[in-house]
Parts: C-alpha cells; structure tokens; sequence
C-alpha cells in the first residue's frame, strides 16, 4: 500500500502553515458529499429495512471505542435507530474484547451484535459456532461494496462470519509541525534516517516520541511494523503461523532496532512513565501546548484524537509520514488493523443493523467526523474532512500484496488480543528492560501456551 506516493508526507499542506482555504472548502465538500451518499441509500447493496416492522425492537452493540471515537460511532448508531425505529444501547469495552465476550458468553448473554479488531477472533468464535453466519444475511452487500480481500478476512472455511466496518492503517508517524520547525528537521525515509532524527531532536532538547505503552496493542503495532519491515511478508505470515519460533533469528533482529530506537532517552518521561501513558494520552502529550515529544506512532484514528481532543490542526500544526523503511524488502510495508461487525444473536434488528453497516451510509456518517478509514469501495474519498485523511483512505483502497494486520491480530486471541496477558505484556515489559533474549524467550513460551496442545 504506497501511502505517501513519491513525497516522504502523508498531508497535504497548501501553501504553508497559515494557509487553512482548504478547510473552509472541505467543509461544503464533506457536507455534499454526505448527503449524497445518503441520497443514493440502497443502491450499493444497503436497503433500509422497514421501520414499522423493526419498531420498538432493541439492541446492545459492544465495541472497542471511546471517547471520541464513541461518540463518532454513535452517530451512526442514532441513524440507524432513526431509519429503522431500534433502540440501540451501545458497550464500550475498551481494550479487552476477549475477556468481555467470553465472560458474556459464559453467562449465556452475549450482545447482539459486537466488532471484533482481530481476524484471530472472528475465527476462534467461528470455530466455536457462536457467530451468526451472514451469508443470506449480508453477503450481497458485502460484494457489492468491499474488495473480496475484505470478505476473505470476514470469513473462516468460507462462509461470512464479520463485515469489516472500519479499517486502520497502522504504518504511520505523527509529528507536530512546530517542533519539528524549531528543530530544523523533516520526515525521514528510512529507519536511518529515523534514528539520526531522534538525535537531532534531542539536541534541541525535545524527545522524539510520546509511547501510549499503558496499551499494549500499541506495542505490538511497533513489534509488527518493525518485523514486517525487517524480514518482509512471507516471513512475517509463517511468525503469524507460529510455522517459525519466536526466537527465530528474524524476531531477536527486529527486538534489537526497536530497542534502539525506542531508546529510553527518545521516550516522553522515559519507559516506565510511557507503560502507565494510555494511546489517547500519548497523541495529547505530542500535540499540547507545550508538547512533551516530538511524534507519536499509530493509525490513521490518531486524526480523530487530534482534532476531538486538542487543539493543533491537521495539515497546519499536525501531519504524518510513512513508517520508514528498513532492510531490503520491495516496496511500501503497511501493518494494518480493523473492526469486523459480527452478529451474536440472530433478530430481524440484529440482521439490519449488519446490512446497514456493509453499505456506504453507516461509514459516510463516521467518515465525515475524521479519525475513520472504511474498506468499503462505494465510499467516495471526497466524505473525508482533510486532505492527510483522503491520502490514506486513497492508499487503502489501493493496497497491494504488503497489506498485513498486525502480528497481535492474527496470532489466538490469548497470545495477541488481550490487554495485560502475552505479547502485549511481555512487550511493556521489554521497553523497560530492553532484554532481547529474554523477551524472545517469553514471546515463544506465550505462543506455544497460547496454541495449546
């Protein structure tokens, strides 16, 4: 997936910092765009379901997102309860989906419809017969609107399990414009480049980067990066496999460069500040005020933080670049990540709420608030509110054979998916102790245990 094309920037900033004609024009674009897509309706697979049938009926969607990224959510919810007459009450569940779908599976009461952020879920809970298939249900939708990428990551054995609402692209850096003005410094290209930034920036008294190490799936999003950068797709597919150890040659090589660029003195507050800085908080420390760093690493959602909770402007005080490039692979390397809808328990309202999710309304109506990326191909990149978000919704769209989920994603839910156990853990621990052995040690240990017999 080429996310910055020939140029090393993501955004698009017109004529200089000052210059916000662009903003005041996206806004009459986005609201056109919208509300053509709105008027469009049913024509790409997302027929409105009777109102007079579905009235009264209720709901409980359970979700990662909060904060901005909820209330964003939510309004596409409010449409669809608009549309239809359900009443939906929405669970946010924060970091630890697994541990609250089997606690709520165990009690006999999952939600009626929940997102899963890891294809290694939608297959466990396939396999385990608790999802709905979604064949009869959305299946038309989802060829009409998606690449049939997308509906192979939403199925296991062939069948549609998950409709994959939102998607990330992961393979990003945020940097904060004035500090690196003040610095004298432009993005780099390659993980050289990365590391002479880092020193650079550190002379003119500003660490590089803001961890949100409290979440360790952003950890793992760094691990990801790194290997996949390093050893290339197919050997980052047999890791994913667990085909290769996670001692392998390849994982103690990407554990060392991360080590060295995640180098304590590079790190806001240092290691053990940055394991107790949650993602959200991370993004505010890069673009307060007075920032505490200088970047910060994640997806495309960052945008959302960014715009929902502080106060710099995108493509003015805020921008991306790729993540570099490191080792000899052909190509842009892109770590991705998403959230597949997938239906717990069979309603009529249940059944609508997943087809209105597959059409291009639902994702039009987060689009248009930023911090959002949808697979869905009948979405105009026109929806979105800035130029950096169109650049990367316009990469995905267009994704190559380098596209990968995260590592975290693809491996049993045990080992990659939940917040304080596995990778996840055994990642925090190693910003702190820097341990290359050791952690590699402790990542195979968790896989094989994770396996099972």
């Amino acid at each position: 997936m080429d996310v910055g094309g020939s140029s090393a920037r993501v955004g698009l900033v017109v004529e200089g910092r000052n210059q916000l004609s662009w903003a005041r024009a996206a806004v009459a674009a986005v609201l056109a765009a919208v509300l053509a897509v709105l008027a469009a309706g049913c024509s790409s697979g997302s027929a409105p379901d009777s109102r007079s049938e579905l009235h009264g009926q209720k709901l409980e969607v359970a979700a990662v997102w909060s904060g901005v990224e909820q209330r964003h959510f939510q309004l596409v919810l409010r449409a669809f309860t608009r549309q239809t007459g359900v009443t939906v009450s929405y669970t946010s569940v924060g970091y630890s989906v697994p541990s609250f779908l089997q606690a709520r599976l165990a009690a006999g009461h999952p939600p009626d419809v929940a997102f899963l952020p890891q294809p290694g879920l939608l297959r466990t809970y396939a396999d385990e017969h608790v999802l709905v298939p979604l064949g009869q249900i959305a299946g038309s939708a989802v060829d009409d609107n998606y690449d049939p990428a997308w509906r192979r990551l939403g199925s296991v054995g062939g069948t549609l399990y998950g409709v994959w609402f939102k998607a990330a692209n992961k393979s990003l850096i945020w940097y904060n414009e004035g500090v690196f003005e003040r610095a004298g410094v432009a993005p780099p290209t390659d993980m050289g480049g990365l590391l002479a930034l880092e020193r650079k920036l550190a002379s003119s008294g500003s660490p590089a980067f803001a961890i949100g190490g409290g979440d360790g799936w952003t950890l793992a999003d760094w691990f990801s990066n790194f290997y996949l950068q390093l050893a290339g797709p197919a050997r980052y597919d047999l890791l994913a496999a667990h085909r290769i150890p996670w001692t392998d040659p390849s994982v103690t090589a990407t554990l060392r460069l991360m080590a060295s660029v995640l180098d304590p003195r590079a790190i806001a507050g240092g290691p053990r500040a940055a394991i107790r800085t949650s993602y959200p908080e991370s993004v505010g420390q890069t673009f307060a005020r007075r920032p505490a760093a200088a970047m910060v690493f994640e997806g495309d959602f960052v945008a959302g933080v960014i715009s929902g909770e502080t106060g710099a402007r995108l493509g003015v005080d805020a921008d991306a670049f790729p993540f570099p490039a490191a080792g000899r692979q052909a190509g842009p390397m892109v770590v991705a990540g998403g959230d597949a809808a997938v239906l717990m328990r069979r309603s009529p309202a249940g059944e609508a709420l997943i087809r209105f999710l597959a059409g291009p309304q639902a994702a039009a109506i987060w689009a248009a608030q930023g911090g959002f990326i949808s697979p869905n191909t009948n979405l105009g990149v026109s929806v979105y509110p800035d130029p950096i978000t169109r650049s990367i919704a316009s990469s995905l769209l267009q994704a190559g054979g380098n596209f990968r989920f995260s590592l975290s994603d693809l491996v049993p839910a045990g080992f990659g998916g939940t917040e304080g156990h596995g990778m996840r853990a055994i990642l925090q621990q190693f910003l702190v102790s820097r341990d290359v052995s050791g952690t590699a040690v402790r990542l195979e240990e968790a896989a094989g245990k994770a396996a099972g017999p």
